[in-house]
């Protein structure tokens, strides 16, 4: 694994790790978001199994999380977010035409990342091949009131946009049952506690973009969901689902697992899931 680096159109340099394959140019390549608080360092596992199995795996440290230290727990839109990642899979698909022609490239979407990846397939389809939504947040437990957005939208004609708020997932035990993990998550430098104003604002943009768009997502897709999920509201997820203009035949349900599968005693099992639903797409080109 290497840590790389790519700058947007802003200049925002952006931290990414980046698993390459041994053997030969990669089977398919592998765009990776993650979820709010969490960062590219909590997957080497499920990244590294990619990588072991032909896969190019790229995953993006969002702009003010995990490496990246500029405005912390800020973005300015939602446009941003997604330019962000159009800019990245335009680049890549440049690098993909020149090393291996034709690869397919998949994006995912981990938690809170699941938004970004699902507005990505609806607003840019013909940059990917394929997307996964793993447990993904458009549909949280926890969400605003009415009041709380009035609030917000307040707030921000104010001019505090960049005003910071605590992240409401302060308990480890919301992401996973396993003791070790939760130690992790507790003390793990990296990890994000609070966002800004705005950065709520984009959150609920996206969720507006998915909700009202969801037919154009027509690109293969898989759901990988947590059964005992206490941050993702999976009945709403799975009505969301049926919306969308992609096949309906890829959802796997883990009925005992917590939140963050990467976490899980048998994630072995998930992960040969996510690899199964791969190769099929690279069979298929």
């Amino acid at each position: 694994m290497k840590i790389r680096i790519f700058r947007t159109s802003d200049n925002y340099h952006h931290h990414y790790r980046h698993w390459e394959p041994s053997g030969g140019a990669p089977r398919a390549y592998v765009v990776a978001l993650h979820g709010i608080q969490s960062h590219s360092g909590w997957y080497d596992y499920s990244s590294q199994r990619l990588s072991d199995h032909g896969f190019d795996v790229r995953f993006l440290d969002r702009r003010g999380s995990g490496l990246n230290g500029c405005e912390r727990g800020h973005t300015p839109h939602y446009e941003r977010l997604l330019n962000d990642v159009r800019q990245f899979l335009v680049a890549l698909r440049a690098e993909r035409d020149i090393e291996r022609p034709g690869a397919p490239i998949l994006l995912t979407g981990i938690s809170w990342g699941g938004k970004v990846a699902a507005a990505v397939a609806i607003q840019f389809s013909d940059l990917i091949d394929g997307v996964g939504l793993l447990y993904p947040g458009i549909c949280a437990k926890v969400k605003p009131t009415g009041l709380q957005r009035q609030l917000l939208k307040f707030a921000r004609s104010q001019g505090q946009g960049k005003r910071r708020v605590t992240i409401p997932l302060d308990d480890p035990a919301l992401f996973t049952g396993v003791p070790e993990w939760q130690s992790f998550i507790r003390n793990d430098r990296y990890a994000l506690r609070q966002v800004s104003l705005d950065f709520l604002q984009a959150s609920l943009d996206l969720e507006k973009i998915i909700q009202t768009d969801a037919p154009k997502l027509s690109v293969p897709l898989l759901m990988l969901l947590a059964g005992q999920d206490e941050i993702i509201d999976n009945e709403r997820t799975l009505a969301l689902m049926m919306k969308f203009g992609a096949t309906k035949e890829n959802l796997v349900i883990y009925q005992n697992a917590r939140h963050t599968l990467e976490f899980e005693p048998n994630r072995h099992e998930i992960f040969n899931d996510l690899i199964d639903w791969m190769n099929h797409l690279c069979r298929r080109t």
